[in-house]
Formats: structure tokens, sequence, C-alpha cells
């Protein structure tokens, strides 16, 4: 307390002094929310005030809040490996689907993976360009995933220009073939703000166990959604089930109580009021680290 008094009395005399030199900056995080009813259905035009969030434990200040629909950085991330060949027509007309159901202003990127990663088509607006370029790609190699979801992010680093960013994986295996660790992802996404949605692909019940670990863990961590269609010809309404989930999610901003940036892992709760008895999914927590 003594010394909030010192400083505050000592503040005029810093300010004539120096008149430019006080910049103040609080630290934000931010969470991108889906809430459902009971009968998993997207639930709309919640106010702010129905949202509480914690941060270890703790309840923490809401600075901002949205849910118009705020344009995004898409990334769609296509297992092209040996094993998609049956599958990649009908993948590559829902990746067009929820392409063609997004914001007009949404900027999307096409990443096809086998045992290596490669932007096939750069960040566009431009659905024409994406349709020319999506699908000039043949299917062979193995499933390098992870080096998929890295080279994703990091080009969103350089790259997206809108505020919110989303990823869509879509793979019908487990990883083979990536020199990226699954620490390493782990680690991306406890830094990142962005939302991974994954679509599962699979087959025998084997791949089924260990494929869906992954892709469970990934999502969860990150607020995003795991889909695992019964058969590929349910990939279109899927796709256009996760457009609606990303053009309906709200978006919370709030100034942790805990300002410091020590690296330690920070877990978040949202939570929210209604008539129904309504659930919440959002990122699980974050690294208290420079990159946030």
């Amino acid at each position: 307390m003594t010394r909030l008094v010192v400083i505050a009395l000592l503040a005029p005399c810093a300010v004539l002094a120096q008149p430019a030199a006080f910049r103040a900056e609080t630290r934000l995080v931010i969470v991108h929310a889906t809430v459902r009813n009971p009968r998993g259905e997207l639930v709309t035009g919640l106010e702010r005030g129905a949202f509480t969030v914690y941060e270890n434990g703790k309840r923490q200040p809401i600075t901002l809040f949205r849910h118009d629909d705020v344009p995004v950085s898409l990334g769609l991330l296509i297992d092209n490996s040996g094993s998609m060949r049956t599958l990649r027509s009908k993948v590559e007309a829902a990746a067009l689907a929820l392409a063609r159901a997004s914001n007009p202003q949404d900027e999307i990127f096409v990443l096809n993976f086998n045992d290596k990663a490669r932007i096939d088509v750069p960040l566009t607006s431009d659905i024409g360009v994406l349709e020319a370029g999506i699908g000039r790609v043949d299917s062979i190699g193995g499933t390098g995933m992870r080096d998929a979801i890295d080279m994703a992010q990091r080009y969103m680093d350089e790259r997206a220009t809108r505020d919110r960013k989303v990823l869509l994986v879509i793979t019908d295996g487990i990883d083979n073939a990536s020199v990226t660790t699954a620490e390493r992802i782990e680690r991306q996404a406890a830094q990142r703000d962005t939302v991974i949605f994954a679509l599962g692909l699979f087959g025998d019940s084997g791949r089924v166990k260990q494929g869906r670990r992954e892709l469970d863990q990934l999502t969860e961590r990150t607020g995003g959604t795991v889909y695992y269609p019964a058969g590929v010809d349910e990939t279109g309404a899927v796709a256009l089930e996760i457009a609606r989930q990303i053009r309906n999610q709200y978006t919370i901003a709030y100034a942790p109580l805990n300002q410091a940036l020590d690296g330690t892992y920070r877990t978040i709760r949202v939570a929210v009021s209604g008539s129904e008895r309504l659930t919440v999914r959002a990122r699980s927590g974050y690294l208290a680290t420079l990159r946030q």
C-alpha cells in the first residue's frame, strides 16, 4: 500500500518531466466459446452477463465480448496419404462446402500433407481459387499430421490477417511420418488462441482407438470439436456443421488478475448461465509466456 501511495504522489512530477514516456499495457487472454443446449443445438444470442471466466479457479474480469460473425483465417489441413485415395473426392467436396458456407470475408488456405506438408492454396477469399487449387494432388505416402499442424501454425503467424484463427484437420489415420513431436504441438496449442477442429475418417477399430486419442486431446485443448462420421458420405454435412459452429462462437477476452509472464500453465474454465442446462466448450488453458 505504501509503495502505491508513493507512486501516486510522484506521478505528476514524472509526467511533467517526461510527458511522452509513460505507457501502460495490459495482457489479454482470448477465449472462443461454443455453447450448446441439452439437445446439442448451438445456442446464440447470449449476453455478456451470462458468462463467467475462471483462471486457475479464480474469477476473472471480462474486458471484451463479441458474438457477431467475425471473419476468420481458416486453414484446411487435408490428409493426402495413400489410404485417402478412395476418399479424396468426397473430402474435397466437403472442404469446398465448408468454404462456401463461411463468412465471405474469411481468408482460407489449403495445406495437403502426406510424408511432407505443403501449402497448395495460399490464403485467399476467392472461392474460385480454392475450387481450382484444392484438387490438384495425388494421394500417396504416409501421414505426417503433426508436421502439417506445425507448418500451418507458423504460416498463420506469418500471413494471417484476421483476428480469429481456425484450423480444420481431416485425416483417416494415425501419424506415422512426422518429425514434429506431440509435445511441440501441445505447446503450440497452449501458446496460441487458434481453435482446432478435426474430422476423423477411421476404418478398423485399432486405428480408431489410436487416432482418436490424439485428435480428442488436440481439439479439447484448443476449444474445438472433433467429429467421427460413420462414413465418408457424411463428411459434407459435418463440414457444414463445423462452418456453423465457427460462425456462432462467442469471443471473450479477459485481463488476468495475475499478469506475470512466468511460463506457468494456467487453466481456463468458462461457465454459462441460461434458462436451460447449457454446456460450453472453450480452450482449457494457456501458457503464460511472451507468445499469447
